[in-house]
């Protein structure tokens, strides 16, 4: 039986930062009537022996195959790691060559966001390295758009590629108001894109 619609909301959060960011997107999405799935990714370890339970303490369970294969959308989100993605969630993709052979991705909308200890800690260019995997899997590229007032008011995270979080150096700092209305502005933007295109495929 296929389950109902639902936007994937992946992300990998250390210290909680990234975390906050995904919530208030899958909230943006649950706005408009869709589901947002959060589902996470285990950290990788330096020893090779080192495992991780299937279901993590606490917070959201780990991503799966098949949650990607299914969804309807994805909302993919990271800290900063020199500029780039966190290495568990580019590990995560890595193991995704499945779905790339399949085109199980192709023409589903995308979005990315990303925090930082500091204001220029590479924010932007974080947000496009986790791009780079989503194109190569077809699928269809979504920022947010200057339309939104909250991006051009800012002083804390938010850019046109996708939004950020200023978290300070204990990664503790809580969104700021434009933050968040820019989480959610960015959550509605992905379901609506989602339920257009579904539209779309089913009058094809």
């Amino acid at each position: 039986m296929m389950s109902s619609p639902y936007i994937l909301v992946l992300y990998y959060s250390r210290h909680g930062a990234t975390m906050k960011l995904a919530q208030r997107i899958a909230s943006g999405i649950e706005q408009t009537g869709m589901e947002a799935r959060l589902r996470t990714v285990p950290p990788v370890s330096t020893v090779c022996e080192a495992t991780h339970d299937s279901i993590p303490e606490e917070g959201a369970v780990y991503c799966t195959e098949e949650d990607l294969r299914h969804c309807s959308g994805l909302a993919m989100g990271s800290p900063t790691r020199f500029g780039n993605m966190a290495a568990p969630l580019k590990y995560f993709l890595d193991g995704t060559s499945n779905l790339w052979l399949t085109g199980a991705l192709v023409d589903k909308p995308a979005t990315v966001f990303t925090s930082t200890a500091s204001l220029h800690g590479g924010q932007e260019s974080t947000l496009l390295s986790m791009m780079l995997p989503l194109l190569h899997h077809g699928m269809i590229i979504h920022g947010v758009p200057y339309t939104e007032p909250s991006l051009t008011e800012t002083h804390t995270g938010g850019t046109p590629y996708g939004t950020s979080h200023l978290a300070g150096k204990e990664s503790n700092l809580p969104l700021s108001e434009h933050e968040e209305q820019l989480c959610i502005a960015q959550g509605k933007r992905l379901a609506t894109l989602a339920m257009k295109l579904h539209r779309t495929h089913d009058t094809e």
